[in-house]
């Protein structure tokens, strides 16, 4: 059943009626209660989606071998699905800018079931990189709009736990498709995890169309709104540091089974177990990283990126060995879980006024950085070697660290 929003705040908004909506209905501005079910739903979602996006870096080795690739070729499996959500982050606010957002985030949740479907069934590494391509375009679109809509359905003190609860859904993402979908690979064939995936979007759907309120769309979101927020002051800096940071993350993580295979001499219960250690990592540390975002802002966005960097330096020299590969991936897994935490909570602060179409150009600066990470990092993999990725990947680590230190602000002007 659609919920309809409290109108009974004295700022309301006036809303034309939608299609298929039978009379004017009013929105406030701020609800009075908190939808936590509705934001429960939009933390699936994250789940989903991105459940099907890191797949592949659990999945590589035997989805590889299948289709008759290099790992390194494979992997572009991730640079596909990046850059078609870069795609869908900057344009998604602007093309359904005049639509209910219920029906478009829906409709990311269906895009999400056909891409997975037709991903188990690819006979060639060209088919699966389209596929891959309908992902992207879902997840960049889910994305630009997952922060603005969240805000919407908790009152304003409640913000940071609602956003905090949404992005758990990105370690939960990590545990479920990385360690788990390389265990299933094993036991059963990597198509058979990527049918279950679609599984669970499908039942994300069904959750999400029963619980999601209907909420009509706000600002302009036109593309001048997007060189408008570019332009402010701070904000390009740090549009382009997200850019960096995602670049060298996805740089390292893209790759972690090759590492895991060919240096520190895992099978597939070992990689599995030490991915594991990563999710869970990340997971804890995403409540930890929601508590320093919301004290010091500039600090976490500082330490994450530097601590990642650190660790993907060290890897390489003492990842030869089990426990400390496996210490040094969940403190890897536990500096990350501040990176969209802190991303989502800087832009939203910083663009009160045009909160879709500035969560959807720093969805599409991460885009373009995971792009850059996982084409760089299958090119280092396939010439240079597994260990190689890791030190190539703090680079950018480093000058985002640098860049966010000199040039970008956290408080509004």
């Amino acid at each position: 059943m659609d919920q309809e929003v409290n109108p009974a705040l004295a700022h309301a908004d006036a809303v034309a009626p939608m299609p298929g909506d039978v009379a004017l209905k009013l929105e406030p501005l701020v609800p009075e209660k908190p939808s936590w079910g509705a934001v429960a739903a939009m933390m699936l979602g994250v789940t989903a989606l991105l459940t099907a996006e890191f797949l592949p870096s659990g999945l590589l080795t035997p989805m590889a071998n299948d289709l008759g690739v290099s790992p390194g070729l494979a992997g572009q499996a991730v640079t596909a699905t990046s850059l078609a959500g870069l795609v869908g982050a900057l344009f998604t606010p602007t093309l359904t800018r005049s639509f209910n957002r219920k029906p478009v985030l829906l409709s990311f949740s269906i895009l999400l079931v056909i891409s997975n479907l037709l991903v188990a069934l690819a006979a060639s590494i060209t088919f699966l990189l389209a596929a891959r391509i309908v992902l992207g375009l879902a997840i960049g679109g889910f994305w630009a709009m997952a922060a603005a809509t969240t805000i919407r359905l908790v009152p304003t003190s409640l913000v940071p736990r609602a956003l905090s609860i949404v992005m758990s859904g990105i370690p939960a993402a990590m545990i479920i498709a990385v360690p788990l979908g390389s265990y299933l690979s094993e036991v059963a064939s990597w198509r058979s995890v990527f049918l279950l995936a679609m599984a669970f979007g499908a039942a994300v759907f069904v959750i999400q169309a029963l619980v999601l309120p209907r909420l009509a769309p706000r600002g302009e979101a036109g593309l001048g709104t997007l060189i408008d927020i570019v332009t402010r002051p701070g904000i390009g800096a740090g549009i382009l540091a997200a850019t960096l940071v995602f670049t060298g993350h996805f740089g390292y993580f893209g790759y972690i089974r090759p590492f895991l295979e060919s240096v520190t001499g895992l099978g597939a219960a070992g990689v599995a177990a030490t991915l594991l250690a990563f999710g869970v990592a990340n997971y804890l540390g995403s409540f930890v990283s929601g508590l320093m975002a919301e004290r010091k802002l500039k600090l976490t966005l500082i330490a994450m990126p530097v601590a990642i960097s650190v660790l993907g330096l060290l890897l390489p020299v003492y990842g030869r060995d089990l426990i400390p590969a496996l210490a040094l991936i969940a403190l890897w897994g536990f500096a990350f879980s501040g990176v969209p935490v802190a991303t989502t909570t800087w832009i939203t602060r910083m663009v009160p006024d045009e909160t879709e179409s500035g969560t959807g150009l720093t969805v599409a600066s991460i885009f373009l950085g995971i792009t850059m990470g996982a084409a760089g990092g299958g090119l280092v993999l396939d010439s240079m070697g597994a260990a190689a990725v890791f030190v190539a990947g703090a680079v950018p680590l480093v000058l985002a660290a640098l860049l966010i230190a000199a040039k970008v602000r956290t408080k509004a002007p």
